[in-house]
């Protein structure tokens, strides 16, 4: 990718947004390399890192990297023989694979936890876990580059001794602070001086205290004498110090050798660290500036939806959407300046640039980029006073270059093409080099004043128009994007506005070609049925965005009945066969009792009372009490407790009908309507008595069945035919409660559409009827609302 359109574009602007959320170095250095790639496979796998690294800020708020410092001068300095690290030094590579241990254990935990992620498991996969190493490191050094008392026995034995010996030497002292002494101190503390401990004696008492003179006050009033009975303490103190640091650089000299061997794999968990605190970061830029990840084109066919410029305040920023390479490739954008136009194409470079770097972008959801090779961009004033180059000079040496280097895969943003000389010559100029970019390939966006391109733009294949909305009531641009529209002047219609004579506004009128006034006048039209549709647009998307909300809520709630109806039948079914068992058993026990009592001798004949008896108990297990008084089974019984005469529901067809005659064990004929058909019972429900007709129909409960459709196609039957397929489909649309329904009757000669319209206008029980929507069928169809 060229530097210059990393200029133009303030792309720096953006790796600066990434900055703040930064804690390594590593993942600092990441940022300043950055740049984006025209490899697919490459910005593919950083768009899969982003996405990652968005799950994980979702889910767990964010990979754990604390702040690590570089430790590139500390590998160099491994890499020398023979040289040993400091406390600090070792304090950070501690650090460092602490924290890759860390990283490690936070990614099987979101193994164990299911987490689905694209790459970034294999990524620290790669990690090298030094254990052993990181431990004993912990062990011995500190954070802030101390070492520890357990990294060896040796050190550990001499501190200890040291302490013993510094309590000794604090005790004795005591003695001259509180003892008879205390008369020749200055103050009554005990400090140090040369490493070796002493008192603070007032000058003119030094021949009386007696001891070594160490050091004296700047006014010379206090010297800091060690007592003579502390100078062999002293001693001793310092031989022990002296140990100490021996023993210091020993273990410092150690740990440095146990680091040397995996020099190289710090280094490279290094980098991966890096890497992961730079995906950190863009996914943490992405949840701020509401941004998502884009869709990749390797036909470089990009639509952005509601795309917004990320560098603009997200509250005066207006979203458009912006889309080229697969209806067109090249975009013509004419009408005045302050319009918005400038910014509509820096969006349109800018979000492509951060696509290409595995950025997530400032747009709606589905949104598609391209995979550009290269970008270029001519855009603003670009005078050159040490080239002394002219405005106009200095943008076609631009473009010249843009010609010379672009290819089939490239990506072109001219800004005011052919500005900057004689109109029609500028105009014809800018002509030819769009002519130039098409034989190329490139896909292009340029700007203009030029009317001349509004017409160059209609007659050229893959070429569109396009413009920069203006709002003429309130004399300000709206800074929406016009696909498909040229932009027009707006100088008389705003000096009109503003109070200029009326009659100087009609002379300059007079003055413009008509064929220019006729086509500002055309695009005023369409600019205003561009307005019209979008508010539509908005307005069909918060009602289907509540239908969708209701459809849910009521497939939910439908779901929900479905299984309690399901586990209820089951419950019951249990508890009957629960109760057949248990009949069964008893009758069993009756039945086996009787034959024994049968088998007795002759003189012992069963008694009277004790057949009454059995018999009752067998009587007793014909109907359970509980299922006799069970509401339900009851209720459901005498639904198919069916007579001649009786009126029922045939659900099949969700039409009402009455029973004819038996025809079998479970079989009925049932007039429905004019018609007599043959139905098992397992098909009908009794239902109510008939009830007297009214002039106007009843008002039915509006309870769907699924016996009806709610769409009825007339096509292809007659006048006569489809009047009466009308009549009867709109009373079983009423009986199955449906609020609205649907007429297929086509367009052809308008007869038949006709006469729906009329059935419809003169039924009581029709709310309101009108046709489909343009995406639903248009006039071919009508939508039928009921009362």
């Amino acid at each position: 990718m060229n530097s210059k359109v990393l200029d133009t574009l303030e792309y720096q602007k953006i790796k600066d947004q990434l900055l703040p959320f930064l804690s390594t170095d590593q993942g600092r250095q990441v940022v300043k390399e950055l740049l984006p790639s025209s490899d697919v496979n490459v910005v593919a796998k950083w768009l899969d890192q982003s996405a990652d690294g968005a799950t994980i800020m979702r889910l767990e708020g964010e990979i754990p990297i604390p702040k690590l410092d570089d430790i590139s001068n500390i590998i160099k300095r491994l890499n020398i023989e023979d040289a040993s690290l400091s406390g600090t030094e070792l304090a950070a590579v501690t650090k460092l694979l602490r924290t890759t241990q860390a990283i490690y254990n936070f990614f099987e935990s979101l193994k164990v936890n299911e987490v689905e992620l694209r790459t970034l498991n294999q990524l620290v996969d790669r990690l090298s876990l030094q254990p052993e190493v990181t431990q004993q490191l912990v062990s011995s050094i500190a954070e802030d580059g101390r070492i520890l008392d357990g990294a060896s026995r040796e050190l550990r034995s001499i501190r200890a001794q040291i302490t013993r010996t510094q309590a000794e030497i604090r005790g004795i002292m005591n003695h001259f602070i509180k003892g008879a002494s205390a008369k020749y101190l200055s103050e009554p503390i005990i400090t140090i001086r040369d490493d070796r401990f002493v008192l603070p004696i007032k000058a003119e008492y030094k021949q009386s205290f007696g001891g070594i003179i160490h050091d004296q006050s700047a006014s010379g009033q206090t010297l800091y004498v060690e007592p003579n009975n502390v100078v062999e303490k002293n001693n001793q103190l310092r031989r022990d110090k002296l140990a100490e640091r021996v023993e210091e650089r020993r273990i410092l000299a150690e740990l440095t050798e146990l680091l040397r061997p995996i020099r190289n794999e710090m280094k490279f968990n290094g980098n991966i660290i890096g890497q992961l605190d730079f995906i950190n970061a863009k996914a943490k830029l992405a949840h701020q500036t509401h941004s998502t990840e884009p869709a990749l084109s390797i036909d470089n066919d990009v639509n952005l939806r509601q795309a917004r410029h990320p560098l603009i305040d997200p509250q005066m920023v207006v979203a458009n959407d912006i889309a080229i390479g697969s209806d067109y490739r090249t975009i013509i954008v004419t009408g005045p300046n302050t319009g918005g136009k400038t910014i509509m194409m820096k969006t349109l470079g800018l979000l492509q640039l951060m696509g290409q770097s595995g950025m997530f972008i400032p747009a709606l959801e589905h949104s598609q980029i391209g995979i550009f090779d290269d970008i270029f961009a001519d855009i603003g004033d670009d005078q050159s006073i040490e080239a002394s180059l002219s405005t106009f000079s200095s943008h076609m040496d631009n473009v010249i270059n843009i010609l010379n280097q672009a290819t089939n895969h490239s990506l072109i943003l001219l800004d005011e093409l052919g500005a900057g000389t004689d109109p029609k010559e500028g105009a014809a100029l800018a002509m030819a080099i769009i002519d130039r970019v098409t034989e190329i390939g490139s896909e292009l966006v340029a700007t203009t004043h030029y009317p001349e391109l509004k017409a160059f733009a209609y007659n050229r294949p893959n070429t569109i128009n396009a413009s920069m909305e203006f709002d003429f009531e309130k004399l300000q641009p709206t800074y929406r994007f016009l696909i498909g529209i040229p932009g027009q002047s707006n100088a008389l219609s705003i000096v009109e506005k503003l109070g200029l004579d009326k009659q100087v506004v009609s002379n300059a009128r007079d003055f413009t070609d008509e064929d220019s006034q006729d086509i500002n006048t055309m695009i005023d039209e369409l600019t205003e049925q561009t307005k019209k549709a979008r508010q539509e647009a908005d307005e069909l998307k918060v009602e289907l965005a509540d239908a969708t909300d209701l459809h849910r809520d009521l497939t939910t709630a439908y779901e929900k009945y479905q299984a309690n109806k399901e586990q209820l039948a089951e419950k019951a079914r249990e508890q009957a066969n629960q109760v057949v068992e248990e009949a069964k058993g008893k009758a069993d026990t009756i039945i086996a009792d009787l034959r024994a009592k049968q088998q007795q001798v002759a003189n012992s004949p069963v008694k009277e009372n004790e057949l009454m008896d059995a018999k009752g108990a067998l009587n007793s297990l014909e109907v359970a009490p509980q299922l006799k008084k069970n509401k339900v089974l009851r209720r459901e019984k005498a639904k198919h407790d069916f007579h001649e005469g009786d009126e029922v529901l045939v659900k099949s067809y969700g039409q009402p009908g009455t029973l004819v005659r038996k025809m079998g064990n479970h079989s009925w004929e049932v007039q429905i309507g004019i018609l007599k058909m043959k139905l098992d019972e397992s098909d009908l429900e009794k239902g109510s008595a008939p009830k007297p007709k009214k002039a106007a129909r009843p008002r039915v409960a509006r309870t769907k069945s699924a016996g009806t459709s709610p769409t009825l196609d007339l096509r292809g039957q007659r006048y006569e035919e489809a009047m009466h397929s009308l009549d009867q489909y709109i009373d079983a649309a009423l009986v199955s409660g449906y609020p609205t329904v649907t007429i297929i009757h086509g367009k052809g000669t308008g007869a038949l559409r006709q006469g729906v319209n009329d059935y419809l206008s003169s039924h009581p029980q029709v709310k309101s009827f009108g046709y489909s929507a343009p995406n639903a069928g248009g006039d071919g169809s009508t939508v039928v609302k009921f009362k």
